[in-house]
């Protein structure tokens, strides 16, 4: 990491954020841990390949929090800092709504923002590290693979190479295992 996106991560203001986020600890995934943990490996996904944006960073720590947190007011994730705004449209951005997973994925890559497209590939990554035969069935694995390989990796390559590699090579391992 170069100096000036160290300079950044260390004035980004993160902490309202992940204050927020705490809510998903109780929101258990099949594969263990929380929703929280997911999301901070997301956080960590985009750190580690250089994705320094700090609506992008923000949005990762509460990406999932539309999708999870029923009583959840948007109004006050908008209100947390002068970012609020930017980072709440990010995450209606990659937020499914009355949609199949097909089209959801489809619109993302056919016209999400940049950013959008940066924060799903990080999401997935994530996602796949946790993709087992211990807990997921064969079908299911097969499924989210095809899934990743129709959508996600097009995306990945689109937004960052690095990324796509990482994409590419979960893919083939996961495969691997089935």
């Amino acid at each position: 990491m170069n100096d000036d996106k160290r300079g950044g991560l260390a004035s980004l203001t993160l902490a309202p954020y992940i204050q927020k986020a705490t809510v998903l600890i109780g929101h258990r995934r099949k594969v263990g841990g929380n929703q929280f943990r997911h999301a901070m490996a997301t956080l960590a996904i985009l750190i580690d390949y250089g994705e320094m944006h700090p609506v992008l960073l923000k949005a990762a720590v509460i990406h999932d929090l539309i999708e999870d947190v029923v009583d959840l007011r948007i109004d006050d994730l908008r209100a947390i800092d002068d970012d609020g705004p930017a980072v709440v449209e990010l995450v209606l951005e990659v937020t499914r709504r009355n949609q199949s997973r097909d089209e959801y994925l489809q619109h993302i890559l056919d016209n999400g923002s940049r950013s959008a497209k940066v924060l799903k590939v990080a999401d997935r990554i994530s996602n796949l590290t946790d993709l087992n035969k211990d807990i997921f069935s064969a079908d299911y694995i097969a499924r989210r693979l095809d899934e990743t390989n129709r959508y996600i990796l097009p995306i990945a390559r689109q937004v960052n190479a690095h990324m796509a590699v990482e994409v590419a090579d979960l893919i083939e391992r996961r495969r691997r295992l089935l």
